[in-house]
């Protein structure tokens, strides 16, 4: 069995509502389809992320399809290292990894439907029955804010998350307004996105753990990896990275240093499923815990990423998805997390999910008329770094 065909296919999906933070402000997610074809028949569904320009990572694609096509889609970890030596993607590691996160995914799909089982079996098995997923909040004022707790927790989440970084003093208002309204026993995650100095971090964090806070997500910036170790040991708030993990050899660096007790990344980050479970491992024995991160998905990455949390005895409650905010996805049915906090343990073979193509096509013309949905909103460019009006 080998691969002869590549296709790919990039998709722009809006959400209900524009997803803000320190770092972010974009209006709907643009990641790259990738369909897989072998000589049998048999069709495999990947996701490569887009990052910052959907462009390069299409080229990056373009560019590694001849290291696929002929091979067996069971030697995707060959592939990949020989793409990362032979192909020289080593020097442009985090392009590389969103690109090929996607054919990796692709080839696994394959292979679970080759031997007619889902893709934890092909993993090690589960160790658990399903996975938790959290409530991503907005930033809005307290009424508003309450309403959405309210949603959540009338659909069952258990764990809600806000982005904070932007102005302290309303957040602490934002946090408060959280915790009297989701009760004392559900939990608050915050994201900081690297917005403070280490001593900002350790102020304002002092503040905010009267609100019982279950952990801040990259308070500081990454480097040096001082800047986390620091907060870690002063702060009585546990501490998750996230940026800094852009690559393997960034991750294992980043928890063998031990910089946080929770550690949130995916496939993205290290470039294929087998890397992020090993690094999960690794994470497990340094006695330390993992959380799935999300740049915002569709169904397949989310499947192929939860996959992975089924072998994993060391994942948080409260992983992160945005597909409760998206308008819609490409697949024929929802997946679990699109309208609640759980996700058992797909039966399906491979990913478990099903491509509509006709909404492939629907969300890759959209995104041929309107482009990318670019992670910053244009009218602000300059307007922060410089001050501008």
């Amino acid at each position: 069995m080998e691969i002869i065909n590549l296709e790919f296919f990039p998709v722009s999906i809006p959400y209900t509502h524009r997803e803000v933070s320190s770092r972010i402000n974009r209006d709907g997610v643009t990641d790259i389809v990738v369909k897989a074809v072998t000589d049998t028949g048999l069709v495999g569904w990947g996701e490569s992320c887009s990052g910052a320009n959907v462009e390069s990572v299409s080229e990056a694609l373009r560019a590694m399809a001849p290291f696929v096509m002929g091979s067996s889609p069971w030697e995707s970890e060959r592939i990949r290292e020989e793409l990362w030596w032979r192909g020289v993607w080593l020097w442009r590691q985090p392009t590389a990894s969103f690109a090929y996160a996607g054919i990796d995914m692709a080839l696994w799909d394959i292979c679970g439907k080759a031997c007619g089982q889902p893709l934890y079996n092909l993993f090690g098995g589960k160790v658990r029955e399903g996975v938790n997923y959290f409530y991503y909040l907005s930033q809005a004022p307290p009424q508003k804010l309450a309403e959405q707790c309210r949603d959540g927790l009338q659909k069952g989440y258990r764990v809600f998350y806000l982005k904070v970084g932007i102005d302290i003093e309303a957040e602490l208002e934002m946090v408060r307004t959280i915790r009297e309204t989701i009760g004392p026993n559900n939990k608050i995650r915050l994201d900081a996105n690297t917005a403070w100095t280490v001593n900002e971090a350790i102020r304002n964090l002092a503040r905010l753990d009267a609100y019982h806070i279950d952990f801040i997500e990259q308070p500081v910036p990454q480097e040096p990896l001082s800047n986390m170790q620091e907060v870690r040991s002063r702060c009585p708030i546990a501490i998750s990275a996230n940026e800094g993990l852009w690559t393997a050899h960034d991750a294992y660096r980043q928890i063998t240093s031990r910089t946080a007790d929770v550690y949130c990344f995916s496939p993205y980050f290290t470039g294929s499923l087998s890397q992020f479970q090993r690094l999960c491992r690794v994470a497990e024995l340094e006695s330390l815990q993992v959380c799935l991160h999300t740049h915002g998905s569709f169904g397949i990455a989310s499947a192929a990423g939860h996959h992975i949390l089924l072998t994993l005895p060391n994942v948080v409650d409260g992983n992160q998805q945005t597909a409760y905010m998206m308008q819609d996805d490409i697949l024929a049915a929802p997946i679990p997390i699109a309208s609640g906090p759980d996700w058992g343990a797909p039966q399906g073979p491979g990913l478990g999910i099903e491509v509509d193509e006709a909404k492939l096509e629907k969300y890759h013309e959209l995104y041929r008329s309107r482009g990318q949905f670019v992670p910053y909103d244009p009218k602000l460019i300059g307007a922060e770094l410089f001050g501008a009006g």
